[in-house]
Formats: structure tokens, C-alpha cells, sequence
């Protein structure tokens, strides 16, 4: 068949796509192969493909593509989270549309709402990813609220539970007002913020004194319970033990002292609010100072605050400093910028309260996930991340797992009419627990709060091969633990240091070995991309735009590991035009007519250079992989690709206009062809795959797919042609410059010759006068005057121009090369002559640097001969 002038990704997409599926090349089981397996972070089912989506699974499905080719059994499992937060502000939200309020419907009627809004909504993620070429084995797809996903997260609630490292308390937790529940110290984000800082006069009880007291929370002085002093400010010493009065409500309260309070902070008096804010709670508990809570749930004042009832609290806060100006205690106000947390989830402002919460101890679960990182049993790449990761673990804090939501796992406790509780997986098995404890059985209910999403995701690798519920099943034994986590770093702490945690507590081993953190993607003006800022792009008309492949190498062309991706679609475009090249090589090739004519030697040759640079390429390309520097692979693979095989070996070989080329040259070309196929195949899956099947290669068998063909393998490789080859590609390149220079034809032949130094040139012969066009090649022993000269490395090469010489010009050009290399000469002298560098540096670095101060050394001597020459 005759291939078509342009390359057509979206037919090539859907084609081989549907091929891989039907034909279950992404279907993993357990057999006698080494297991390769990837657990893709699974995103929320609110969720739809946005450009970190894009980056982070392209890079699993590199990486599942190239182990797969490598003979191994890949195994990639997809899913979906089920999100408790986002998912239950989604299906509110979309209750209210249709006039339904969650509080007039049952628990049972709403979670019928949010099942039927996950199964409309949440694949379609799933779906996008299959545009983008992700080759996980679907059939295993799972849902962390699948039964058996539930199930495993129940049984590991009441597993640590029993083992005590699960408890129920009043404590001071994070509260997201706007989700109505409780939230981890690491579901809040802390952001700079403008505010103000507020000076109030605080009246002393049975006198005319005031003292002035700064706060950013006007809105909470109604629920002090307190002034503080430090008890070696001396400004204050005189109103040790005396009362205040709250403004506005004129609640009398104490003044007491403590050497928390910052002397220099405001005026060095600190109003305390135990229940909002978790420094005053613990001031108070240390003070036995009352705890007044005048906030709802929904971020309003309830009837403890005594004024403005049912005010939002930031409407609240405006109105307290009007009431508190008309009254004149407002001293003044100052701007301010200071930290404050907002949700995670919501971007709700959070709000310090106490309450009842489960809550999971991690002093004693964190160690063993702490030491996997520092031991480098786990490796976090790029290892930046160790030293906060270190930090982190080893100040963690509990972990509050319960959330005051109904879309989620069900926390497995249960509760009698006297509020005793017990925890058990069912209601049979809580009533025989009451019974066990000699407790009452009456009005047996269920915990109404769930468990937070990142308890059940933190069993995802376990979970989704059933190995919670099932260790001694195949597929576990098998696919446990995984090889890589591509993830991102802001999760770092939520789910891969948790998933460390539950994976040794059941296993005693980590969940995987590598884990490998991309960066944020950024637009080119480093902004995170965004749609409230409308920098993001739809990946999905990215890749109708430039073709998958075009956006995968788009994508990874700027994307070093750890690091911030600045993207442009500049970068897509690039890609795209790297398939377009492959494509038209490939036409190229398969324009040639065969001839069964002997292969000039010179094709050997060519043959030889190409092979050895391609398994020198090979094994930087495999060191890079090895060290996760997948921009720098494909980086490799593309240079390879384009330059190597592209722009020199294919031009060497090329016939003359209207001739044939030799058979064996031909069958040579088709070989290396399918190498750099196989090659570019885990970045570039569907062009490769289109190509490989075309009837250039033959028939092919069934199941013979570039998905599955075997990766190349780096053989040793003539390391002397490679350089050898390198000066002749100089050389032709610099006879072209010197076209370009002169404006000269490419069409008109010129005569070169070479005064050799470092190679012979004369097997080469052939290559040079065929892509520089050369009229005569000759070798001499001198210099030759009046002609343009060069270096290729430290040959010299010479073309006359028959007199036409601008020599003014050419004595310029020389001049200006000399100074260049006395400049660089000047940089590695000053280098060899710094002690601590000689001192510190490996021997072969050293030597490198004398060497490229004796080729300089050389190049001036040669090109201050060619300047003298010049008359």
C-alpha cells in the first residue's frame, strides 16, 4: 500500500487503540515473568483530564510500555477515588439545583443521589486516559467504595482499632465550615494573607484603665475566656490579678499570666479563645480556663456569642469593629499579613474547633515508613524531597480519620441508648460486643461519620489485589510489592508516607521501590496552571490539535523529575513536527527502488557508524531511565532519531535522483528502522505502531505489534568510528557554512583539501564528496594560500576559491576564532590552576581539562599559521 503524504494521528489513534484492547495487550496475569507493576494514583471521580492528569500518566505509561517490551509481566492498574468531600459538595450542589436540601433527605436517599451521579460521572476520566494511550490492563479497574475496597478498609479500621492505635476523643481539630466536617493537618493549606490587625481597649474591672490587646479575630471576643501577660513584662505587672471586661457583652474575666505571650507581638496582652485557636486551647487547659464555642458548624454565631446570631463570621467580624468603633473601643487598625489555612478541598477558611473525632496514633506507625526512605529501600526521586519528607515523619501528629460526611466508608462503630460504644464490622456482631461487655443492646445505631478518604487510598496497593482481605491470594503474592509510584509531591504526605504506614503494618514490607514526584505544570509565565486563571488547556483538543504523540513528547520534552513544568504548546508542536520527520524518513525509504547491485563500501561504513552510535546512545538512554531522568531519555531518543538516523545516516545512504538502491544497504536501512521504532515506541506508541505494520516489513504475524517487539538491547561499540565520524560530520558541516557564507550554490562542486592530523580520511572519502558536494579531494602536507581554511577538530581543510577570497573578511573570521579560543584557554588555565580544584577533583575529570587546554593550545597555533598565510 502506498503511504500517505501526511502523517493522520486520530486515525492511526482510534485504529491501533481498539487493536491493543481487542487483542488484550494490556491484560496482565501472573506467569513466570519478572512482574513489573504500577498502581495509578487514583483521581477523583469529580475529576476530568487537566494537564497534571496528562504529565503524570504519560509517564506511567512510558515506563509500563518500555518494561513490557522488555519481556516483563506489566501490570498496570487504573481506578478511581471516590473523593468524600469533593463528591458530596458535587452531588449537594447538584441537589440544590433541582430544589432538594440534603438536610430534608435521608442518608439512604442521598447516597442513591451519589451513586447515580458517580456512575454518570466518574469514568470519564477513565475514558479521557484512554485517549491519551494509557495501556492499563482495564479489567482491573477498580473504585475505592467497591465492596471488596470497602470491605478491606473496614477490616483495617477495626485491625487497628484492636492493635490501639485508633481512638475517639475531644480534641482541637481543623474544620472546613463550608464541608461541615473535620479535616487532617494535612488537608489544610496554609496561605499568606492581607488582613488586619485590629488594636481593641479591654476595660479593667472597677477601674478607669484600659489595655489594648491586637487581633486579626475580632469576631471571637466573645468567646474569651481570658487576658495573658508575660509575667516579666513590666508594663503590666500592676493588673496581676484582676478581671477584664469583654467588650460588647462585658463577661468578666481573668487576667493571667504565662511566658507564652510574645512581648513584642501587638501590645504584649493576648486575648484567650480557647475554642478557636489551638495555641489558646492549650493555654487554657493549662489555666483551667473555661471553653465558650460560639460558632456553628456553617462558620456562623450561635447563641453562646450573644449578639449577632446567625451572622457569618466574617460579616460578623465587620460588624463587631462597627459596634466596637460606635462604642470607642477601636484604638486603631493596622494592615497585616499573616498565614492563615484554608481547605484543601473546598478552599474554605479553616476554622480551629473542638470536637469529638476518631483519630489514629502515628508516632509509633510513622517509624517504619520513615525508615524505608532513609535506609533507601524506598527512593524518593529526585531525593530533594527526603529532608522534608524526614521532617515531616518525624513530627507527625495524629491523624483525625473521621469525616462529618455520608459519601464515604462508614466509620464501624456502633452505639447503644446510653451513648457506649463498641466497634464492629456489623450490627450482629456490635450487639454480641454490647452483650460481651455486660452493656445495654437498646437502640442499637451506627457512627454516622466516615472514614477520611486517605485511610481507604492508603491501602490502594494492597487493596486493589485484595491483599487485605486475601494475603495468600495469587495475584498478590505476585503483583506485591510494586515497582514504581508516579505521584505528585503535594501528596507526598497524605497518601504515599499512609500507604507506607499500612503497607508494613500488614505486610512488613513497602508498598513499592521507587517513587518517582513530578512537578507542577506551569504555563510559561510560571503561573500554576488553572481554569479560574484560564491558563490551562484542554488536553483533549491538545491532542486533536498535535496528535497524542505530538503532546506526550510535548509534555516529557520539559519535564525533569521533581521539577516545575513550564509548558507551552509550543513544546506539543515540537512534538508534533518529530512525528511528521519519522513519518517523511519513512516515506523516504519506502520511495527507493531495489537494485540486487553490490553495496558501495561506503554504505558499510555508514552502517557501521550508525550502529555504534545508536548503542551509545543506547546505554545513556538506559542510564537515564535507570535514574529517572525520563526528559533526558526521550531528549536522547529524539537527538538519535532526528540527527543520527535522520539528518545523516539516511542522506549517506540516499541514492542519486532516479537510481536504485542496493538490496543489502536496503534491508540494512529497514533494520535500523524498526531499532529507532522500538525505541521511540514507549514515547511515541501510536505512530510507532501505524509504522510498524506497514508492508515495508513484510507480512506480519499476528501478535508481532511494536507494543510487544523486544526493546533494544546495548551491545560494546566501536568507539573510534564514532569519533572518526564526528570530524567528518565537521568537516561536511563546515563546507556548508562556507556555502552559506559566501552565498555559494549548493549545486556548484567545490575542491577541499585536508592537511590531516588526528584521522585518515581517506575511507571517508566518499561521504564527504557526496554531502558536501565536493569537485576534488585531495591531502596535502602544508598550507595553501589564498584559500578559505577551517579546523575539524585539528585537521585543517582548505577550499580555494580561485582568487574570489574576501581576505579582509577571512582574516576577520580568524581573528575573531582566535580570541574565542584564547578566551577559553584563559578559563581552563584558571581552572588547573586553582589548588582546591586540582586537589578535590577525580583524576579523569582533570585529565579532561588538560586536554582540552592542549587541543586549544593547538587550534590557536593552526589558525595563527592560517592568518599568517593570508596575503
Amino acid at each position: 500500500m502506498n503511504i500517505a503524504k501526511t502523517y493522520n494521528p486520530k486515525e492511526a489513534e482510534d485504529k491501533w487503540y481498539s487493536y491493543w484492547m481487542d487483542n488484550g495487550f494490556f491484560r496482565s496475569t501472573p506467569d513466570d515473568r519478572e512482574p513489573y507493576t504500577i498502581v495509578m494514583p487514583p483521581p477523583n471521580v469529580t475529576g476530568v483530564l487537566h494537564m497534571g492528569h496528562m504529565l503524570n500518566n504519560t509517564i506511567q505509561d512510558v515506563l509500563i510500555r518500555r518494561a513490557r517490551m522488555q519481556g516483563k509481566n506489566a501490570c498496570w492498574v487504573p481506578g478511581t477515588d471516590h473523593a468524600s468531600i469533593a463528591t458530596e459538595a458535587k452531588v449537594v450542589a447538584m441537589l440544590k439545583e433541582q430544589g432538594i436540601d440534603k438536610k430534608s433527605i435521608s442518608r439512604e436517599e442521598f447516597l442513591k443521589y451519589a451513586w447515580e451521579w458517580k456512575e454518570k460521572y466518574g469514568g470519564i476520566i477513565l475514558k479521557q486516559l484512554e485517549k491519551l494511550g494509557a495501556s492499563c490492563d482495564w479489567e482491573r479497574t477498580k473504585f475505592t467504595m467497591d465492596p471488596d475496597l470497602s470491605e478491606s478498609v473496614l477490616d483495617t479500621f477495626i485491625k487497628f482499632y484492636k492493635e490501639g492505635y485508633i481512638y475517639r476523643g475531644v480534641r482541637m481539630v481543623n474544620w472546613d465550615p463550608q464541608g461541615k466536617t473535620a479535616l487532617s493537618d494535612e488537608e489544610v493549606i496554609r496561605k499568606e494573607v492581607n488582613q488586619k490587625l485590629y488594636y481593641i481597649r479591654y476595660k479593667v474591672k472597677d477601674s478607669n484603665e484600659s489595655v489594648i490587646i491586637a487581633t486579626t479575630r475580632p469576631e471571637t471576643i466573645m468567646a474569651d475566656t481570658a487576658i495573658c501577660i508575660n509575667p516579666n513584662d513590666e508594663r503590666y505587672q500592676h493588673l496581676r490579678g484582676k478581671s477584664i471586661l469583654v467588650p460588647l457583652v462585658n463577661r468578666e474575666i481573668p487576667i493571667i499570666t504565662d511566658e507564652y505571650v510574645d512581648m513584642e507581638f501587638g501590645t504584649g496582652c493576648l486575648k484567650v479563645t480557647p475554642a478557636h485557636d489551638l495555641n489558646d486551647y492549650e493555654l487554657g487547659q493549662k489555666h483551667n480556663l473555661e471553653v465558650i464555642d460560639i460558632l456553628n458548624d456553617d462558620g456562623t454565631l450561635n447563641e453562646k456569642a450573644l449578639i449577632l446570631i446567625g451572622e457569618d463570621r466574617f460579616i460578623a467580624r465587620k460588624k463587631v469593629v462597627k459596634l466596637l468603633e460606635e462604642v470607642d473601643q477601636v484604638e486603631k487598625i493596622e494592615d497585616y499579613k499573616s498565614q492563615v489555612g484554608f481547605s484543601e478541598r473546598t478552599d474554605a477558611a479553616i476554622e480551629p474547633k473542638l470536637s469529638m473525632q476518631w483519630f489514629c496514633k502515628m508516632d509509633e506507625l510513622a517509624k517504619p515508613a520513615l525508615d524505608y526512605v532513609l535506609s533507601g529501600e524506598v527512593n524518593l526521586i529526585p531525593d530533594k524531597f527526603t529532608a522534608s519528607y524526614k521532617h515531616w515523619m518525624e513530627n507527625v501528629k495524629d491523624w483525625c480519620i473521621s469525616r462529618q460526611l455520608w459519601w464515604g466508608q462508614r466509620i464501624p462503630a456502633w452505639y447503644n441508648d446510653k451513648n457506649e460504644w463498641v466497634v464492629a464490622k456489623t450490627e450482629q456482631e456490635a450487639l454480641q460486643e454490647f452483650t460481651n461487655q455486660g452493656k445495654s443492646t437498646n437502640e442499637i445505631r451506627q457512627e454516622e461519620d466516615v472514614l477520611d478518604t486517605w485511610f481507604s487510598s492508603g491501602l490502594w496497593p494492597m487493596s486493589v489485589f485484595d491483599g487485605v482481605r486475601n494475603p495468600d491470594n495469587e495475584d498478590f503474592k505476585y503483583y506485591y510489592p510494586t515497582n514504581d509510584l508516579v505521584t505528585a509531591p503535594e501528596i507526598l504526605f497524605f497518601w504515599v508516607a499512609r500507604m507506607m504506614i499500612m503497607g508494613h503494618n500488614y505486610t512488613e514490607k513497602a508498598p513499592f521501590k521507587n517513587v518517582y514526584l513530578t512537578g507542577i505544570v506551569r504555563d510559561k509565565l510560571g503561573r500554576k496552571m488553572s481554569k479560574s486563571l484560564g491558563n490551562s488547556p484542554d488536553p483533549i483538543e491538545l491532542m486533536a490539535q498535535y496528535g497524542t504523540d505530538g503532546v506526550r513528547v510535548g509534555m516529557l520534552l520539559s519535564s525533569p523529575a521533581g521539577n516545575d513544568l513550564m509548558f507551552d504548546v509550543s513544546y506539543c508542536e515540537q512534538g508534533r513536527n518529530f512525528a511528521n520527520k519519522i513519518w517523511n524518513a519513512f516515506r523516504l525509504v519506502k520511495g527507493w527502488e531495489i537494485s540486487d547491485v553490490p553495496a558501495p563500501a561506503s554504505d558499510q561504513i555508514s552502517a557501521a557508524w550508525f550502529e555504534a552510535r545508536f548503542n551509545q546512545a543506547l546505554i545513556e538512554i538506559e542510564e537515564h531511565f535507570a535514574n529517572y531522568k525520563l526528559s533526558d531519555a526521550l531528549m536522547a531518543t529524539y537527538k538519535l532519531i532526528w540527527d543520527d538516523f535522520c539528518a545523516w545516516y539516511l542522506e549517506l545512504i540516499k541514492p542519486a535522483y532516479g537510481s536504485p538502491i542496493p538490496r543489502e544497504t536496503f534491508e540494512t536501512v529497514k533494520t535500523f528502522f524498526q531499532n529507532v521504532l522500538t525505541l521511540a515506541h514507549p514515547f511515541m506508541p501510536f505512530l510507532t505502531e501505524e509504522l510498524w505494520h506497514d508492508e515495508l516489513f513484510g507480512q506480519r504475524a499476528a501478535g508481532d505489534c511494536c507494543i510487544v517487539a523486544e526493546y533494544p538491547r546495548s551491545n560494546t561499540f566501536d568507539e573510534q568510528i564514532i569519533k572518526e565520524f564526528s570530524i567528518v560530520k565537521q568537516v561536511i558541516s563546515e563546507v556548508r557554512n562556507v556555502r552559506n557564507t559566501k552565498q555559494i550554490s549548493p549545486k556548484v562542486a567545490l575542491p577541499l583539501a585536508i592537511n590531516a592530523q588526528d584521522i585518515s580520511f581517506a575511507k571517508y572519502q566518499d561521504h564527504i564528496i557526496k554531502l558536501a558536494n565536493i569537485s576534488e579531494l585531495t591531502f596535502v602536507n602544508e598550507k595553501i594560500s589564498g584559500a578559505v581554511s577551517f579546523l575539524a577538530g585539528r585537521d585543517e581543510c582548505y577550499i580555494a576559491m580561485e582568487n574570489n577570497i574576501d581576505v579582509d573578511a577571512e582574516r576577520e573570521r580568524i581573528t575573531k576564532e582566535i580570541n574565542y579560543l584564547k578566551g577559553f584557554l584563559t578559563s581552563v588555565d584558571k581552572k588547573l590552576s586553582n589548588e582546591r580544584f586540582v586537589q578535590n577533583a577525580k583524576p579523569e575529570i582533570i585529565q579532561n581539562e588538560q586536554n582540552k587546554k592542549a587541543d586549544a593550545e593547538t587550534k590557536i597555533k593552526i589558525l595563527e599559521e592560517s592568518l599568517a598565510s593570508l596575503i
